[in-house]
């Protein structure tokens, strides 16, 4: 017999549990904890239970209605507790909802090019793998599966930089409610990748820097590619800071040039404090280029800078292959100010090698600004004197 309202409320807790059945398998489970809906169906030849909630929070004839749902859910060839838990799973937030949101957060202060390479790193890379995971569900052995995968098809470095960035929104997701833990910190690169020796950049040794400072004060190629040279012996900045460089960075008249965070290797300001030999050079260049935005204009394009390549090409026809890079200036210009006695936090600095964090960088970069001058002055002065054999004075003034 079907069941009734007030036989189900006079039903007392027991020791020893109780079906009570409504038909079609339907039927409440009482017990000493309380009174449960349940319903009892087979799929593809095995039985199965579903809970259907607690009485009397779910009354009879909720009970019932669920009950109806499920039977015709099961009728079309679906099974009921399948199809709930996948609703659950599509109603939690997935990893992919997440990254995108950070994406979105996190995007504005990097540059258009940056940010749209980490979007279609994890659209390659890690959305088909995670996307449609619960955020709060995700494990570091998925985090591990997914990484070495990128590693085994030769990726490296796109690898460590996936992991990175999971872990990046793995955090977003704990400061915004929908996580309570970041599987990526259970995890380092170095225990799951195979490691990669460290391959240092090309570079002469200092004592060879007059002779390659003659070649490019002759160097028969173009004008614009041999001053770019010369000033980036003389800044020793990074090689896609110099060829990215742009007239608006400049302030000649009180000899700084200010590369904008966008631009920047550690995505935070850096200034260059420059000698009276770059200011000349500049304004040198100015009149071959002077009409652009860029310093280094493309030859194909003049809205694109030079390439990575032309001050390394450069080098090699003066005799310099496999001997001297661009990035080599900057090893070089460390180690003479080093052994001249420079401080090391202000040839840190001047290099952008000092780590910084979000709080501090808007106020490192520009400490020992006026030390900093005198360094760089100190530096031209010295690439001068190495050109014509001159005595090096280190910077306390001390024969060297």
């Amino acid at each position: 017999m079907p069941l009734t309202d007030l036989q189900i409320r006079k039903e007392k807790p027991a020791e020893k549990p109780r079906k009570l059945s409504d038909g079609g398998g339907l039927y409440l489970l009482v017990n000493q904890t309380g009174k449960y809906w349940r319903w009892k169906y087979r799929f593809e030849g095995k039985e199965k239970v579903m809970a259907l909630g607690v009485y009397p929070e779910v009354t009879l004839a909720e009970a019932r209605e669920a009950h109806q749902r499920a039977r015709k859910l099961l009728a079309t060839g679906v099974d009921p507790v399948a199809d709930r838990k996948q609703q659950a799973t599509q109603a939690k937030t997935t990893f992919q909802q997440v990254a995108q949101a950070w994406w979105k957060h996190w995007s504005p202060t990097r540059s258009a090019r940056h940010a749209g390479y980490v979007m279609r790193r994890l659209e390659a890379d890690v959305f088909p793998v995670l996307g449609k995971r619960p955020v709060d569900e995700i494990q570091a052995p998925e985090l591990v599966r997914m990484t070495k995968a990128i590693e085994e098809r030769g990726a490296l470095d796109i690898a460590k930089r996936s992991l990175q960035t999971c872990g990046q929104v793995f955090r977003y997701a704990i400061a915004h409610g929908h996580a309570t833990r970041n599987p990526a910190t259970e995890i380092r690169p170095g225990d799951i990748l195979t490691a990669r020796k460290k391959q240092n950049y090309a570079r002469l040794d200092a004592k060879e820097l007059p002779a390659l400072l003659r070649h490019i004060e002759v160097y028969q190629g173009s004008s614009v590619t041999r001053l770019a040279m010369k000033l980036m012996a003389m800044t020793f900045v990074r090689t896609s800071e110099l060829i990215g460089a742009r007239w608006e960075e400049f302030d000649l008249d009180n000899a700084r040039w200010d590369i904008p965070a966008s631009r920047m290797k550690m995505k935070t300001p850096h200034i260059v404090l420059l000698s009276h030999q770059a200011v000349q050079l500049l304004r040198n260049l100015q009149t071959l280029t002077g009409h652009r935005a860029l310093l280094f204009p493309g030859e194909r394009s003049h809205e694109k800078p030079m390439s990575n390549n032309t001050i390394l090409k450069a080098l090699e026809r003066m005799g310099y292959k496999g001997r001297m890079t661009g990035h080599g200036f900057r090893g070089i210009a460390s180690t003479v100010l080093h052994e001249h006695g420079w401080p090391h936090e202000h040839i840190e600095l001047q290099l952008a090698h000092q780590e910084r964090d979000d709080t501090s960088a808007a106020y490192n970069h520009a400490l020992y600004l006026k030390p900093r001058a005198e360094m760089m002055q100190w530096w031209s002065d010295y690439l001068d004197r190495s050109v014509t054999g001159a005595v090096v004075l280190d910077f306390r003034g001390d024969a060297a």
